[in-house]
């Protein structure tokens, strides 16, 4: 089974320049990692223990528990501990399923526009770095559920977040897609 469709040139354009952006991200906060003797002994790869700075980041590599999901965990040293070291252990797997999914975008994507043909497999990668390119995207422009559709014209955010929702289209199409089979 294959999925098809036709993109033209801006569309492909504004999506590889999207990935590029996302694998740029990654690959600073990848680069950033500390380096650990014992990982560097071992080959076990260590990333980071603590959470991205950055909102984007964030939102891409949140931590694995925060107290306000949990009413009956309060904030306290152990919760960070605990993050920290799931983070140190999982980001650099993270990073690098999230690099493989954009990778995939930036290798299927027609150069000028036209077809774009794929696998089942590459398919799924496409929803998953969407999806990512997407949760960046909302950071940076700060949607939330009161967000509106569209914003006022000459809003300097308003053509970010028409991309925003057309990514969403992209994904919806995507994922009716692959239910399809």
């Amino acid at each position: 089974m294959r999925i098809t469709s036709e993109l033209d040139g801006p569309e492909a354009e504004l999506i590889r320049s999207l990935a590029d952006s996302m694998l740029e991200l990654l690959a600073e906060r990848e680069a950033t990692a500390p380096v650990d003797e014992l990982a560097a002994m071992t080959g076990i790869r260590t990333g980071h223990s603590h959470s991205p700075d950055d909102a984007t980041l964030g939102r891409l590599l949140p931590d694995f528990h925060r107290p306000d999901q949990d009413e009956t965990t309060a904030p306290d040293a152990a919760t960070g501990d605990l993050n920290g070291a799931l983070r140190s252990v999982h980001e650099p797997h993270i990073i690098a399923a999230k690099t493989e999914a954009a990778q995939i975008i930036l290798d299927t994507l027609p150069a000028d526009g036209g077809t774009l043909s794929l696998t089942e497999e590459q398919a799924e990668q496409w929803l998953t770095a969407i999806n990512d390119i997407r949760l960046a995207l909302g950071a940076m422009l700060g949607v939330t559920e009161s967000t509106p559709d569209q914003l006022p014209d000459g809003d300097p955010m308003a053509p970010h977040l028409d991309v925003y929702h057309w990514l969403t289209v992209v994904q919806e199409l995507l994922v009716v897609a692959l239910m399809g089979k």
